[in-house]
């Protein structure tokens, strides 16, 4: 203890002093770099903590951008669906009310058109009602045997509506194609019997199968048990074949046939008309050329009112209303065409789908969305065949005129112009057509006191 007392006794004080400075030093070194430590946490700490609230944020900004991107797209197919449904129940309904108000329209295919209005309608009712529930919900909400109802009620009137446009095609072949056999083969017996038969046969193909299960698999009807929440129109092979057979394949091969046959008569007499035509005017202007002041024709013995009397012969009233009814007919064809490829289009992409993953199974699976399209696309058939009459038809836009003017404004106590004079409006019609009959069946009568008519003068 001595000997260490004295060696620290004999260190010079200057020395003691460096090395406490030099701690010191040392210590406020480290302090500082303990701090600068602390604050190049603190800031890294900061800078990751605004990078969190930053994607945070702009998570939440994406997520808010997506949801009123669902609201929006939810809101504008629920417009859509809507407008079909109620556009097809309305424009139907206004076809039947059309049909039962006006005389004129009361012939034997509108009774075809009413009762396709009448299964549109129930479409629109009981097939895309229930359709557009799953759609906005995204659930079943009905239960099992209301499930069964729907997929039923949804075959069964959209069968019954191809099926009266076969008919309809039918109807226009025999007027058109074979004129002479129509009164024979188109009674008013036959047409309430091929119209029941529209309404009977679907039912075979839609509540017999479904009730009794044999249309789908044993792995579906299993499934549907255990999830009484979903509804899904799944099916087997044979009964895929079958209904698509009975329900688009076979009437739509009918109706190519028959409306091709259609076109092709009605381009055929057409050209008849037009050659008729020009007969008649020419004979009509060679009467009226070169007649000497004795009313005899230039190089020739006959005379003038011979030549007259047989153009007159040719412009006789039957055959005016004879060349109006023709006419009418190309032009309800040329209607009925149309709504023939308006069904084309809409119902083959369904059911060209339809087969095709019954046929594959889980090979070919489908988005939903690709179902969903397909099937409001078959649905909206049924809303554009009015718009079509509307549209392509005289007579039907005129009595829908009516009938919108009578529902909104008031009932008007008095006749409307076309309950009042069918016979006018048929004449008021052919006049459009500058007909060279009408003309000469319109032509002023003879004078009075003359006996001659004024075109002789």
């Amino acid at each position: 203890m001595s000997s260490s007392t004295s060696l620290s006794s004999n260190i010079p004080s200057s020395s003691m002093n460096g090395i406490n400075s030099s701690n010191n030093i040392f210590e406020h070194n480290t302090i500082n770099r303990e701090i600068n430590v602390n604050d190049t946490l603190n800031t890294s700490i900061t800078i990751i903590n605004k990078f969190i609230c930053n994607n945070r944020s702009s998570t939440e900004e994406l997520t808010n951008q997506q949801e009123w991107i669902k609201i929006l797209i939810t809101v504008f197919t629920a417009s859509i669906m809507i407008f079909i449904i109620v556009a097809a129940i309305f424009g139907n309904l206004l076809v039947i009310i059309s049909v039962m108000r006006v005389r004129k329209l009361r012939v034997i295919t509108n009774y075809f058109v009413v009762s396709l209005a009448l299964a549109d309608i129930m479409v629109a009712m009981l097939a895309m009602t229930f359709n557009f529930s799953v759609q906005f919900t995204g659930s079943w909400l009905f239960g099992p045997l209301v499930c069964d109802l729907w997929n039923s009620l949804d075959v069964y009137f959209s069968t019954a509506s191809i099926l009266h446009l076969c008919c309809i095609s039918v109807d226009r072949y025999y007027a058109i194609v074979k004129p002479l056999k129509y009164p024979i083969n188109m009674t008013k017996r036959k047409v309430a019997i091929m119209i029941l038969n529209t309404w009977i046969s679907p039912a075979l193909l839609s509540f017999v199968p479904i009730f009794a299960g044999w249309y789908t698999t044993e792995e579906h009807l299993i499934y549907q048990k255990h999830c009484p929440n979903e509804c899904n129109f799944i099916v087997n092979k044979v009964y895929a074949v079958v209904s698509s057979s009975i329900s688009f394949w076979i009437p739509c091969t009918i109706m190519v046939f028959t409306y091709y046959a259609i076109f092709k008569e009605a381009n055929r007499q057409e050209k008849q008309l037009a050659m008729r035509h020009g007969n008649a005017m020419l004979m009509h202007r060679h009467s009226n050329c070169g007649p000497s002041n004795n009313g005899e024709l230039s190089g020739s013995g006959s005379s003038k009112t011979l030549t007259l009397h047989e153009v007159d012969a040719e412009n006789t009233p039957t055959k005016d209303k004879h060349l109006i009814k023709m006419k009418r007919e190309h032009k309800a064809a040329r209607t009925l065409g149309i709504i023939f490829g308006t069904f084309i289009a809409c119902w083959l992409p369904f059911f060209i789908w339809y087969l095709t993953t019954s046929l594959c199974g889980d090979t070919c699976p489908s988005p939903d969305i690709l179902v969903a399209i397909l099937f409001w696309i078959g649905y909206s058939n049924s809303t554009l065949n009015p718009i079509i009459y509307a549209y392509f038809n005289r007579d039907f836009r005129e009595a829908f005129r009516n009938t919108l003017h009578c529902l909104f404004c008031f009932w008007r106590k008095e006749l409307s112009p076309l309950d009042i004079d069918v016979r006018r409006s048929s004449l008021r019609y052919d006049s459009r057509a500058k007909s060279v009959y009408t003309e000469s069946y319109l032509r002023p009568q003879p004078n009075k006191n003359n006996d001659i008519a004024p075109e002789t003068l």
